[in-house]
């Protein structure tokens, strides 16, 4: 099974709302950086009926390259989550 790129998640809203696929890119595009901004800021997203957006922030541990077997020490660090909502996950 093929993963879905950005273009034909792009194709695909072009072809539902009547758009032409460079208007639809703009929102899409703009929509996924003001997620990212968003994010950056620290706030979460809630979209009702999909899943929530989110960062979590990881403790500092050690850690080992697989290449050399060196441990390497990982950082405090801040990773974007996202939670599916119930209704998502009924549907897929």
């Amino acid at each position: 099974m093929a993963n879905t790129t950005k273009h034909d998640l792009i194709a695909d809203v072009s072809k539902c709302t009547g758009l032409t696929q460079a208007d639809t890119k703009i929102v899409v595009e703009e929509l996924l950086e003001t997620i990212a901004a968003i994010l950056e800021d620290g706030k979460n997203i809630e979209i009702r009926g999909f899943g929530t957006f989110y960062t979590k922030v990881r403790k500092p541990r050690p850690a080992r390259n697989p290449k050399t077997g060196e441990v390497v020490p990982l950082f405090k660090r801040i990773v974007p989550l996202f939670k599916y909502s119930s209704e998502l996950k009924k549907r897929v």
